[in-house]
């Protein structure tokens, strides 16, 4: 059985455009849609309800809120299977279980005032941070479509991958079911001294990290690239903190993916800079996909 797309909604229009997004995403991959509201997300990030709700927000019940989305789902495409749930719960552990069994969590980008909506709500930080399944936050200034975006093209940030990593996988799949470009970035650091008594010329050493970063790329890619071999891959190595060059490939991506260690037996936040950085700024939703290690 596939394993639902989850939509975390709460009224907001943040988290109706996500369900927007969800839906295309759903429709794509064939998969069922389920719509979820924490009954106490307010407590996080306030109450900010669409346009066009006439009650104050304490008077709109929580299955007024599912079914909304629900039937704003349906309309976009009757095909895909919904399912809406009230949890009566904090939004983050809520959020959290159900990850547990998602293909993916798609949230809204939102915080606790217009000016707070600049930068990652309190709520989708920590869910990205933490959950098992790789998590879709609705940033920048996107069309609300995953089927037809506008730029019609993906961005990878590449770390240092793992072999087979989750993250990679991820972009060729999303790549490949949208007949996309997928455009893989990783970036380098010219050495600002040699460590050495005799250090290379400063061109040389730079050639060196670069070939580097391309070798690391490669690495990362090859078994993806051999699985979707339908996918038109470009790879591209950058000079510069990779936070920069990513939020700068951002501008014109309608998807950008990062991967995120989750390392065996630690708890709290693990999410890494870029990560955190993407997901504060990016100028497109950001797939932060989860990667299991353990540690030694």
């Amino acid at each position: 059985m596939e394993l639902p797309l989850v939509v975390g909604v709460d009224g907001s229009e943040p988290s109706l455009r996500a369900v927007d997004w969800a839906t295309d995403e759903a429709g794509l991959r064939g998969l069922p849609l389920r719509l979820v509201y924490a009954s106490l997300w307010e407590r996080y990030e306030g109450t900010s309800l669409a346009q066009g709700q006439d009650r104050p927000s304490e008077e709109v019940m929580a299955e007024d809120i599912v079914d909304a989305a629900a039937r704003r789902a349906h309309r976009r495409d009757a095909e895909v299977k919904i399912s809406t749930d009230v949890l009566p719960e904090e939004p983050v552990p809520a959020l959290l279980r159900e990850a547990r069994n998602a293909t993916a969590l798609v949230l809204g980008a939102r915080g606790r005032s217009a000016i707070a909506e600049l930068l990652l709500g309190s709520v989708g930080l920590a869910v990205s941070a933490r959950a098992h399944c790789p998590v879709i936050v609705l940033r920048g200034s996107h069309d609300n479509q995953a089927k037809s975006g506008v730029q019609r093209r993906i961005v990878l940030g590449v770390g240092e991958e793992p072999q087979n990593s989750a993250a990679v996988r991820f972009a060729f799949q999303e790549a490949d079911v949208r007949k996309v470009p997928l455009e893989a970035v990783r970036s380098w650091r010219r050495p600002a001294h040699g460590t050495t008594d005799h250090p290379p010329p400063a061109g040389e050493a730079a050639g060196l990290h670069e070939k580097r970063a391309t070798d690391t790329l490669d690495a990362a890619l090859r078994a993806a690239a051999a699985e979707f071999p339908s996918v038109e891959l470009h790879r591209r190595t950058v000079e510069g903190p990779a936070r920069k060059a990513l939020l700068d490939a951002s501008a014109t991506a309608d998807l950008l993916v990062v991967g995120a260690e989750r390392r065996h037996g630690h708890f709290g936040l693990q999410l890494g800079r870029v990560a955190h950085a993407v997901l504060h700024h990016s100028a497109c939703p950001v797939a932060v996909v989860p990667q299991r290690v353990r540690t030694p």
